[in-house]
């Protein structure tokens, strides 16, 4: 799968190697193999949902509520029935009747993704209340999260559960730790400041040296989490030409490091249109690609921050050359696409001619319902945290290995990798 998702850190994956422990998994750069089991009825896609059946399931759902798709009861039931006890979820369970144990990769990305999905779906705030509690349970003595449980703070884990508990009503400024830490306080610190040549970007968490490096996923993600924001978009059209802006000096207030990454996303977008995907460690193709995920997630960001104008470029480049990599990754690459069309009042049912509602639609089972919804309906207002909002792309996977002697699948993050993307 190419979407994008939060990574899992490259200390969790050592730790994996090294004690035979489960992995922190994110999202793969290629398609995931066929299954050699059936999958659920209810689970949209067809290939391997080891690490995202949840994360693809719940970005559809989040998608087809901008479009007006109510989704089958079968594939709702499938998701509801994925909760552990607990409250969180992991990337996938196969047999979803047997408890979770200490065994059970629960992850914080795929708990916010499913939180927002069931708040799109309705009927269900019990369990997402119930998330939600975990959720803060598992919050870091800086205010964030890692992609883990107890893992280092990263800025897109940080950013999705922003969204999660944003979408329930949850006044952000008012969570704070034992230390009086709030999750903004995670997303400031990793900001860098203007003047320099990646001034406004945000990295994913600082480097072994302290330093904080450029990375744009994670920029994509932060713009979205600085305005407490979370999966799903909206329109912004009253502020859709306002000219990006960094500010320099020291950025003490979550909305000025949001500005401030939007300026740095439409700079990286100005020259191509698009984002590129740095080749994998070790591979013999030095060659960088087109990273299509990502380039929709900065077109959403751009978009929700006010800054439609700057997401027009790349808009068009998705339109133009996006199907292929859709169609070959699957319902969440759709759902990222979907999101992008909604947050610039693109239409997502004529995307360059491809009907992107139509083939989401097409990876699960048939809808219980479709219809075009009005442009008024599914507009969202900006907050703080205390309304029903919601609005942030994708994050994006990558490398599946084996550990060493023990055969156990994990996902190294490129982010970690790769620091400058």
């Amino acid at each position: 799968m190419t979407v994008r998702r939060s990574a899992a850190l490259l200390a969790a994956t050592a730790t994996v190697l090294c004690a035979a422990a489960a992995p922190a998994a994110v999202a793969a750069p290629s398609p995931s193999p066929t299954p050699s089991v059936s999958l659920p009825a209810g689970l949209y896609g067809t290939k391997d949902p080891t690490y995202d059946g949840v994360w693809r399931q719940s970005l559809a759902f989040i998608a087809q509520e901008l479009e007006g798709v109510t989704p089958a009861a079968e594939s709702v039931d499938w998701l509801v029935a994925q909760q552990c006890d607990s409250g969180a979820y992991a990337s996938y369970r196969a047999d979803s009747g047997k408890p979770c144990d200490a065994k059970t990769m629960t992850d914080t990305n795929a708990t916010a993704a499913a939180i927002q999905a069931l708040a799109e779906i309705g009927g269900h705030g019990a369990a997402a209340d119930k998330a939600i509690a975990w959720l803060k349970s598992v919050q870091n003595e800086d205010g964030g999260w890692g992609y883990n449980a107890g893992s280092p703070s990263d800025a897109n884990s940080t950013s999705i559960v922003i969204g999660a508990l944003a979408r329930r009503k949850q006044r952000l400024a008012d969570m704070t730790t034992a230390g009086g830490r709030t999750p903004y306080d995670v997303l400031l610190k990793l900001a860098i400041p203007c003047g320099g040549k990646d001034g406004g970007a945000f990295a994913y968490q600082p480097d072994k040296a302290g330093k904080l490096v450029a990375n744009a996923d994670a920029t994509a993600a932060a713009v979205l989490g600085s305005m407490g924001k979370g999966l799903s978009a909206w329109n912004n059209s009253a502020a859709a030409t306002k000219p990006t802006a960094c500010r320099t000096g020291a950025v003490e207030k979550p909305e000025q490091a949001a500005q401030n990454g939007a300026h740095y996303l439409a700079g990286a977008l100005a020259g191509t249109g698009h984002l590129n995907q740095p080749p994998m460690p070790g591979a013999t193709d030095t060659t960088e690609q087109p990273d299509f995920g990502n380039t929709a997630d900065a077109v959403v960001a751009l978009a929700s921050s006010g800054h439609k104008d700057a997401a027009s470029g790349a808009l068009g480049w998705l339109k133009k050359h996006a199907a292929p990599w859709a169609a070959e990754n699957g319902p969440a690459a759709y759902a990222q696409l979907i999101v992008a069309a909604h947050a610039t009042g693109a239409d997502a049912r004529d995307f360059g001619g491809v009907d992107l509602v139509a083939r989401l639609n097409a990876t699960g089972p048939e809808p219980a319902a479709v219809h075009t919804p009005s442009p008024a309906a599914s507009d969202y207002a900006a907050q703080d945290g205390t309304s029903d909002d919601a609005g942030l792309g994708v994050w994006w996977l990558v490398g599946i290995g084996l550990a060493a002697g023990a055969g156990i699948g994990f996902l190294i993050s490129s982010r970690r990798k790769n620091p400058q993307l």
